[in-house]
């Protein structure tokens, strides 16, 4: 065989080179080819995909309207209170806060001062002893009670002395509070609407026919507050303290009884909520600007002072019945008695 001369050396060598550029391109080329991604990748299916942020906040008209309904009657009772205080705590609570205290398995009646001082039983009854109030003038506490065997209207000073059995038989009352002016203490006949009498229990007069509960003056007494199922569902009303021209102030689901009038007439404290989640609400008289005061720890039976400052309240958010005081815009919340027994009931007075 010949031997390839030097031109046809180079030119078998080159030929090899080229060729091996060629397929090293091609090759290059079908791997870029192979990983480019055509259109818009897809992710795998077996990944979860990552959730938006604002997915939960973005709804179809047709989504949103397959949620339930907001059970809030007025948009205004998620109202939280704002953040900058409007009241203060100079001075200090004034007055005496007369509540129910569970003694020894039977309610009493007990007083205290409104800075938490000065606690004191005021009565030592053989039975039941709740609903207590105080009077205007700060000296007397009306409460009801079935020492004799059936709820009548007593009276007590505040020193725990002259204890008066004031009705006698005419049915089952409570909740007595008397008038601004000292002329007429206005209580619940059960099941009979609400009654008013004379501070020595003499001239008993019936001013409603439904069955209307836990009934407050106004400070001008020319108003009583109450609740009552007259319209449905339980509600609060106001009425002329003679029984006349009954409005409805509250339009809300789970409403309880026990209320109070600001010192200047313009708005009511009340409770409401289910059973173990209730709390206390303000709402003006006329049903408008409904505020919430408490989130949680189950609230009822406010009060508010006479100075306008605080509401006083019980509550079980730390296990037990126990008094707290907080300003009329859900700021200061300050604990009052810290007792092995139930407190509850709170009426504030001189």
């Amino acid at each position: 065989m010949r031997k390839p001369t030097f031109i046809e050396s180079t030119l078998l060598i080159g030929l090899a080179l080229g060729f091996l550029i060629l397929c090293l391109l091609i090759g290059y080329a079908v791997l870029v080819v192979a990983n480019e991604p055509v259109g818009t990748p897809t992710p795998e299916t077996s990944l979860p995909l990552p959730a938006s942020p604002t997915a939960e906040t973005v709804f179809s008209p047709t989504e949103f309207a397959t949620l339930p309904p907001t059970l809030s009657l007025l948009p205004t009772i998620e109202l939280i209170p704002t953040p900058q205080p409007t009241y203060n705590d100079t001075p200090p609570p004034t007055g005496k806060i007369a509540f129910t205290c569970y003694v020894k398995q039977i309610d009493q009646i007990c007083l205290l001062n409104a800075d938490g001082s000065g606690r004191m039983r005021l009565t030592n009854l053989k039975a039941t002893a709740f609903y207590p109030s105080v009077s205007p003038d700060g000296q007397m506490v009306l409460f009801s009670s079935r020492e004799s065997g059936n709820y009548e209207i007593y009276s007590i000073d505040i020193f725990g002395n002259n204890l008066q059995k004031l009705t006698d038989g005419i049915g089952a009352l409570y909740a007595p509070e008397l008038s601004p002016n000292g002329e007429w203490i206005v209580f619940t006949k059960h099941g009979d609407g609400l009654w008013k009498m004379r501070p020595d229990g003499s001239d008993i007069k019936r001013i409603t026919n439904k069955d209307d509960i836990d009934p407050s003056w106004s400070p001008d007494g020319s108003m009583i507050s109450f609740a009552s199922s007259r319209a449905g569902a339980r509600q609060l009303f106001v009425m002329n303290a003679d029984g006349s021209n009954i409005r409805q102030v509250t339009d809300l689901n789970n409403m309880g009884g026990r209320n109070t009038w600001s010192p200047d007439g313009t708005k009511l404290a009340f409770y409401r909520g289910p059973q173990g989640d209730r709390n206390i609400f303000v709402i003006n008289v006329d049903g408008t600007g409904l505020v919430r005061l408490t989130d949680g720890g189950d609230n009822l039976g406010p009060s508010w002072s006479p100075d306008g400052n605080w509401i006083v309240f019980t509550s079980f958010r730390d296990g037990n019945n126990e008094l707290y005081i907080i300003h009329p815009d859900g700021t200061g919340l300050t604990r009052l008695t810290n007792s092995p027994i139930s407190d509850w009931q709170p009426r504030w007075g001189k």
